[in-house]
């Protein structure tokens, strides 16, 4: 999977999913969510309407104690891709690198619109895999020069630094404190499996951009409501994140309405919507995670396998 989906790739398909979404050709997106311990699984559906129509469904199990407690990821998963005008199931695909690259992908498309374009040091917030790509895929549309890397474990976040650097050829710093930080910096991400907030209005300076991605669920927060109500704020898809975003805890605050939002992101891609207005303006992006991003990514890596006879065939019509 990591060897068909190359990030850049990626990138410019999550992009043109988003396109194809604000013009018509998209299928109705849908989300089940399952609590399961400590865990919980959920199912994103989506597809898209081409030459050839494509729809996806991702089933993820997400357990953020796996990694210590059994060894396992914390994310683990399958997408099943198939046509879309006669039903036919095409692949299974497994999901951990498809949701990692489409999440990173969705951030450095926002970032496009919604960053300074001379945003230079960014600071993540989050320092396993989410986080790695994350950095990986704002650096592809914005001139990085330094980089923070925040945990709240602190080792963690020295690994990230140590590695970062290295690949990137970027300079890459542990930060003992977000506070102290994020003042800082252009671009802010959040990719924690974090239920309270702890990214407060008083920590981000005029003209940062931030984006959210952590909260894929209604009991995850990340981003203070106030933060969010003093900025202009854009979604990946609105109904969406109003029910399982950092948006929901803002509406359920009071202090945003739905029609406060700025955005979909596919509007601000279309030029329907601004997106940035001002370099003062704080810009924030409530990254959810639509299956418009799963099923862009496992179309590519279908194609691109079909294409390079890669993968198991098996005939399942009876």
């Amino acid at each position: 999977m990591r060897a068909l989906l190359d990030l850049d790739e990626c990138i410019s398909a999550v992009e043109a999913a988003f396109r194809d979404h604000a013009e018509g050709r998209s299928l109705p997106s849908g989300v089940l969510g399952i609590h399961a311990g400590a865990g919980g699984f959920h199912v994103k559906a989506a597809g898209l309407v081409r030459e050839r129509p494509y729809f996806a469904a991702k089933l993820n199990a997400n357990f953020p104690d796996n990694p210590k407690r059994f060894g396992l990821p914390t994310i683990q998963g399958v997408v099943a891709l198939c046509d879309a005008e006669n039903g036919s199931l095409l692949a299974l695909l497994d999901s951990i690198e498809i949701t990692i690259q489409r999440t990173g992908a969705a951030t450095a498309v926002a970032a496009r619109y919604l960053a300074r374009p001379d945003a230079r040091v960014a600071v993540i917030c989050g320092c396993g895999r989410q986080g790695r790509i994350q950095l990986r895929a704002l650096q592809r549309v914005l001139p990085l020069r330094t980089a923070w890397a925040f945990d709240t474990d602190p080792d963690q976040a020295e690994c990230f630094a140590r590695e970062m650097s290295e690949d990137l050829h970027l300079d890459v710093r542990p930060a003992a404190s977000l506070a102290d930080v994020v003042r800082g910096c252009d671009v802010c991400v959040t990719c924690t499996p974090a239920r309270q907030a702890f990214l407060m209005k008083e920590h981000v300076s005029p003209g940062t951009f931030v984006a959210g991605v952590g909260a894929d669920n209604p009991e995850k927060q990340e981003l203070d409501p106030h933060l969010m109500a003093s900025a202009a704020v854009v979604v990946d898809v609105l109904d969406q994140c109003a029910s399982m975003g950092d948006l929901h805890h803002a509406l359920e605050a009071g202090v945003l309405t739905r029609h406060d939002v700025r955005a979909e992101l596919a509007d601000v891609i279309t030029g329907r919507k601004p997106g940035r207005r001002s370099a003062e303006e704080i810009t924030i992006f409530d990254s959810t995670g639509t299956a418009l991003e799963d099923v862009a990514a496992a179309a590519t890596v279908y194609e691109k396998a079909v294409a390079a006879g890669v993968g198991l065939t098996v005939d399942l019509g009876g």
